[in-house]
């Protein structure tokens, strides 16, 4: 199953699906949104209110949560910030726990930490530790740089800079900050379609790098 085919590496995941037949997703969504064509795939729309009887009417074995919105979409308010990134999240794994699913795969964002500052990285980290409670059989999580790709609907004009800066800026983060390095949104797509079909129990954590070599590994079976 995936959730927030809407969003851009949801999308992504799509696309990337369309060569790799023997991958079947179904995508949870709260509206309708244009699927690839030759994509083997279904999308269930209902009302976030009702996912949880979506979710267990799916049945997933395994699912890639891509959901996600940002401070300036949810109007500046923390609290509707975390309705998404947080609580959304959570209730998606613990019903797809529920429903019976083995898998997780969340995508999370770099610097995430307990720690951190930034309110967006605390509250990515908070999202880690609670989904990681469930203890799932196995719990991917994804820990991206700047995410590069074509948005829709979402201007986010100081990022659409920060992307034309990237190949300049990417040089720059060295050492620790590596992991804050962009890296194309498909190739965070590939890694999550590889990751959610591996089977060797576990919690992961991989930053750009380990996406890489994920999305290499999906390529190989196409």
């Amino acid at each position: 199953m995936l959730a927030g085919a809407t969003g851009l590496v949801g999308r992504s995941a799509m696309e990337v699906a369309r060569t790799h037949p023997s991958l079947r997703l179904v995508a949870l969504s709260r509206r309708e949104a244009p699927m690839p064509r030759g994509v083997r795939m279904e999308m269930l729309v209902a009302d976030p209110e009702r996912w949880e009887d979506a979710i267990a009417s799916i049945a997933p074995e395994g699912v890639i949560c891509a959901l996600g919105t940002t401070r300036r979409q949810a109007g500046g308010s923390e609290e509707a910030f975390l309705a998404v990134d947080r609580d959304l999240v959570l209730r998606v794994a613990r019903a797809a726990h529920e429903a019976g699913a083995s898998h997780f795969v969340l995508v999370s964002s770099a610097g995430a930490n307990l720690a951190a500052k930034p309110f967006y990285l605390r509250a990515k980290a908070e999202t880690e530790a609670a989904v990681s409670k469930l203890k799932f059989k196995r719990l991917d999580i994804l820990r991206p740089g700047l995410l590069r790709g074509r948005r829709s609907g979402d201007p986010r004009p100081l990022e659409r800079l920060a992307i034309l800066a990237s190949p300049l800026a990417d040089h720059l983060l060295r050492g620790k900050r590596r992991g804050f390095r962009s890296i194309d949104a498909r190739i965070v797509a590939a890694a999550a379609l590889q990751l959610v079909r591996e089977k060797a129990p576990g919690r992961f954590v991989h930053d750009n790098a380990a996406m890489r070599r994920a999305a290499r590994r999906l390529e190989g079976t196409a």
